[in-house]
């Protein structure tokens, strides 16, 4: 993750938010995301404004139309202007859906994977392709889905331990996607998450969601984030340590402002879990018996 340079807590970059941010970017935010396929042919002035960022800040990619899942053929072309985009403005990452989007045409959504062991070693050989064409490690990203395919013989968590252990191939966590999941599909959150393999996680993500009806969420990134979800984050934390944490907003965008907050909650969950953490270590190493008796640890000490 070092390697990365990648640290902190982050924001979906958005072009209504790029001249805001080129006037001064605020200092919550680490890192940035982009969607390569809204990039890869600018040219002009929004390149320009583009590589201001990628000069200055960490930049992650991640995308959209791969379709590791699918049944076409890999785009190994694709991949080849994504790996040239990616060495232009020095993007260490790149992401991707473990779903998929494309028979032989753009589906313009991302439908899920049958959960069966045939279906993980077509995806998990379709990665590690990937990484090859690439020459670095990718990281997937567990997703939504409304329908479970009726051909599933494993359930979803399994499924994607068994993928990303077969490829070799890092996590990106979704924390909001755990959750509209287990509302939708009526399993716990909580437990889920912590089945997954968090030695793996590069980053994670938080979005908000609509609530289409009492057991049913559509993964919109259209409105702020959730207590529920903020809450499986400090979970997240908990169980695996502080990871890098981006916002994603993707439709109803509102004013700066208000996505700095929620950045800002990002970094005030790291920061309190990293405080707990040390204080759990300066207690285990101490032979004093109350916690009360450790000095307070004070969170500007703590850079996220």
């Amino acid at each position: 993750m070092n390697s990365l340079q990648l640290d902190g807590a982050g924001l979906g970059l958005r072009r209504e938010h790029m001249l805001p941010l080129m006037a001064g970017v605020p200092s919550p935010i680490d890192f940035f995301e982009i969607s390569p396929e809204n990039y890869l042919d600018l040219g002009g002035k929004r390149a320009q404004d583009f590589r201001w960022f990628t000069e200055r800040y960490p930049v992650v990619a991640h995308g959209l139309s791969l379709s590791i899942g699918g049944p076409d053929p890999l785009d190994e072309d694709f991949l080849l202007r994504i790996k040239g985009f990616m060495a232009e403005h020095k993007i260490r990452l790149y992401t991707e859906h473990l779903s998929y989007c494309a028979n032989q045409g753009h589906l313009y959504d991302l439908l899920p994977i049958p959960f069966t062991e045939e279906a993980v070693h077509y995806v998990a050989a379709r990665i590690r392709r990937t990484q090859d064409i690439l020459e670095q490690p990718i990281a997937i990203e567990n997703a939504s889905y409304y329908a479970a395919s009726p051909i599933s013989d494993m359930d979803e968590l399994s499924f994607i331990r068994a993928v990303i252990e077969e490829a070799d191939c890092w996590l990106h966590l979704d924390v909001n996607n755990i959750y509209v999941n287990s509302v939708n599909h009526g399993y716990d959150p909580e437990q889920f998450l912590l089945g997954l393999p968090g030695e793996r996680i590069v980053y994670g993500h938080v979005a908000g969601h609509d609530l289409d009806g009492p057991d049913l969420i559509i993964d919109s990134h259209g409105h702020a984030v959730i207590d529920p979800v903020w809450r499986l984050l400090e979970i997240a934390y908990e169980q695996f340590g502080v990871f890098p944490t981006l916002l994603e907003r993707d439709c109803n965008i509102p004013p700066l402002a208000e996505l700095v907050s929620e950045v800002n909650q990002i970094v005030s969950i790291q920061n309190q879990s990293l405080i707990q953490t040390l204080r759990k270590s300066a207690y285990r190493s101490t032979s004093c018996t109350h916690p009360q008796s450790l000095k307070p640890i004070k969170p500007s000490c703590l850079h996220s």
